[in-house]
């Protein structure tokens, strides 16, 4: 069963420790939908630079499929959200329309 307050807290952990400067890899696809676009990979200098292309540059079926690894560290598309919604995110964010 889905436990929703470790969930929380692990994602909390997640924001006070995360280095968005560091390297990052991204990830995208196998699964289910590696039938619908092909395994794909990226290098980025900053981890932040990692998580605007998942979030903004992507649609929301790929975000699914997609990890971004920091220092060794896997984050999938839930901890890629949070880290772009928190307030150490260092980027500008693209606004909604």
């Amino acid at each position: 069963m889905w436990d929703v307050t470790r969930t929380v807290k692990h994602h909390i952990e997640l924001m006070e420790h995360f280095d968005f400067k560091e390297p990052a890899e991204l990830f995208v696809g196998g699964g289910r939908m590696s039938g619908r676009f092909p395994m794909f990979y990226r290098r980025f200098a900053t981890g932040a630079e990692a998580i605007r292309y998942a979030i903004e540059l992507q649609s929301s079926e790929k975000l699914m499929a997609t990890v971004v690894e920091v220092d060794a560290a896997r984050f999938d598309s839930a901890a890629i959200r949070c880290l772009y919604d928190c307030d150490a995110y260092p980027l500008p964010r693209q606004s909604a329309s």
